[in-house]
Parts: structure tokens; C-alpha cells; sequence
């Protein structure tokens, strides 16, 4: 007979009234947010609504000065190397090793967080990112942004990292290299990664993201769980998102 498990599991990532910011002066102001394993959740907001300072906390590099945060059960301000180990960053200005090639890049990233996986399981892992597969051996100062998104994700599945944090993943990109990520990311989600994007770009995020957390001067103005739901709201969000304005409270 199998055994089922009724343990509670906690959420990939909780967070509960955060207060956070830089010199006393609070940035984020009471943020509460939730995300499971096996769901996206974008986080959108114009320039200064707080999507930078939350990674940073998320990062364990922005400590709170209240509020409780979560990853898998792990507070990062307190143990931030375990709750790292759970969770992979992609930057919005991706960085990997112009010099190496794509292999190299995988195998000296693997090797500082202690990994050493064999070829064929990297090789899965590209191309499970759809790099193709004539890009492996070429530098990576010849990568496009989206290239070096896929080859950072590579990363990711290869450390096992349930937890992945895109930070602006759209921006930069053309419409096919925008199509191929977010067909990427919906295939990890299904798989049962838990993935936080935070953006400007309401319309990158539409189409793959299972709700929606909007951001404004610090605190969360609106959330749901489509577009649609927003209702007449979704109009003006769109407007202003477009103008890359701040959401008044």
C-alpha cells in the first residue's frame, strides 16, 4: 500500500508584511505575497515601486526591518546560504564568462556551488533549455541576452534549484526570443519549479503568468489571478505600464 504524505509542505516562497529599505527609510511598506511550487508569479511595477529591493531581501543581501520571508521554510536574512541553495537568480543584465564557451560557463558555475554533474546530464539540461546545440562550444561574448537567460536556466536545473527569480527576463529581448521564454518557463512551472518574475512589461507576462502582484512606491496596490478579473483596472494598468509610469496608491 502506498504511503501518502499529509505532512503540511510550506510554500516556495512566503512573505508577510514587509518592511524593508535603505539608510532607516523604508522602500517596501508592508508587502505580503505567496507562491507555490508549480506556479509563476509576476510581480509588476514602474521604476521605484520596490521589485529590486524585494530581490534583494529575497536574496538575503536587503535585510528586513520587519515582516517575516520565507523560501521552503528558510528565512534568507537569517540563514541566507541555505535559503540560496534553494533558489536560482536570473539578473536582467544576465552575466556568464565572456572567455569560456557555453560547456565551460556550465562546468566552472557547477564547480563553485560544489557540483560536479557528468556530460550527459548537462547536456540534458540545454537542451531542456532549447540552447542550440552548435552554441555549446561557442564564447559567450558571442551569446544573444536570451541565450545567456537559457544557459543561466541550464544552470539552475542542473543545481536543482526549485525556487527561480527573473528579474525584467523580457526586457531586451525580440519577439521570438520573448515567445521561446515564455514556453520555457511554462514547461518548468508544469514540472512543479516555483518562478517570481518581476517586470514593467504587463504584456511579457500575460500570457504565462498565474497571477499578478502590482507594486507601487512600496506596497501592493492590486493582485489577482488574470487579467481579465482586473477588470476596468487592467485597461489603466496597461496604459500606465506602457508609459513605464509608477502606480499612485
Amino acid at each position: 500500500m502506498a504511503v501518502i504524505d499529509l505532512m503540511p509542505r510550506p510554500p516556495a516562497l512566503e512573505v508577510r508584511g514587509l518592511v524593508a529599505g535603505y539608510g532607516g527609510e523604508p522602500v517596501l511598506q508592508g508587502v505580503s505575497l505567496r507562491l507555490q511550487a508549480g506556479e509563476l508569479l509576476a510581480v509588476l511595477g514602474g521604476s521605484g515601486a520596490g521589485k529590486s529591493s524585494l530581490l534583494k531581501v529575497l536574496l538575503g543581501l536587503l535585510p528586513p526591518q520587519s515582516g517575516q520571508v520565507s523560501v521552503f521554510g528558510l528565512d534568507p536574512s537569517v540563514d541566507p546560504v541555505a535559503a540560496r541553495a534553494m533558489l536560482a537568480y536570473v539578473p536582467e543584465n544576465v552575466a556568464v564568462y565572456p572567455h569560456l564557451d557555453g560547456l565551460e560557463n556550465l562546468r566552472y558555475l557547477l564547480g563553485l556551488a560544489g557540483r560536479r554533474p557528468d556530460e550527459a546530464a548537462i547536456a540534458l539540461a540545454l537542451r531542456e533549455v532549447d540552447l542550440p546545440e552548435a552554441a555549446w562550444r561557442q564564447r559567450a561574448a558571442r551569446y544573444s541576452k536570451g541565450m545567456r537567460q537559457k544557459l543561466l536556466i541550464a544552470l539552475a536545473l542542473l543545481r536543482e534549484a526549485p525556487l527561480l527569480l527573473l528579474d525584467e527576463p523580457a526586457s531586451g529581448l525580440d519577439p521570438e526570443a520573448t515567445d521561446q521564454l515564455a514556453a520555457l518557463l511554462s514547461r518548468l512551472r508544469d514540472a512543479g519549479r516555483a518562478i517570481l518574475m518581476v517586470s514593467h512589461d504587463l504584456e511579457a507576462t500575460s500570457a504565462i503568468a498565474d497571477r499578478y502582484v502590482f507594486l507601487a512606491k512600496g506596497q501592493v496596490l492590486r493582485e489577482g489571478s488574470d487579467l481579465a478579473s482586473l477588470g476596468a483596472d487592467a485597461a489603466a494598468l496597461r496604459t500606465l505600464y506602457a508609459r513605464r509610469a509608477d502606480l499612485a496608491p
